[in-house]
């Protein structure tokens, strides 16, 4: 899959590291205290990708990247949760690191 069409740089090495499974850049990409929701749950952002990572989850194909490379859409192989399209909304710090990530079931 081509990442390059992602334009947003540290969006791009944290969605890289994820289709790699490399959880130690993946982590580098944000802030300690990020904040983490899914489909509106706050949780903690290494626990939940911790259990992804373990499960090798990532996405199968991105079909639309908005709000300058920070909102990614597309289908995501979810483990024991099968498949779906999904959303990762990325919300960036002034130093450059991701300090919030939203995700969730996208609807058509």
């Amino acid at each position: 899959m081509d990442l390059s069409k992602i334009e947003n740089e540290t969006v791009r090495t944290a969605i890289n590291a994820l289709q790699a499974n490399n959880r130690d850049t993946w982590y580098a990409c944000f802030t300690d205290d990020a904040s983490f929701t899914d489909d509106g749950r706050p949780l903690d952002l290494r626990s939940f990708f911790d259990n992804a990572f373990d499960k090798k989850e990532k996405f199968l194909d991105i079909d639309a990247i908005e709000n300058n490379g920070k909102d990614i859409y597309g289908n995501f192989y979810a483990g024991q949760w099968g498949t779906f399209r999904v959303f990762f909304k990325f919300h960036q710090h002034t130093n450059g690191k991701l300090d919030r990530l939203d995700i969730g079931q996208a609807h058509q």
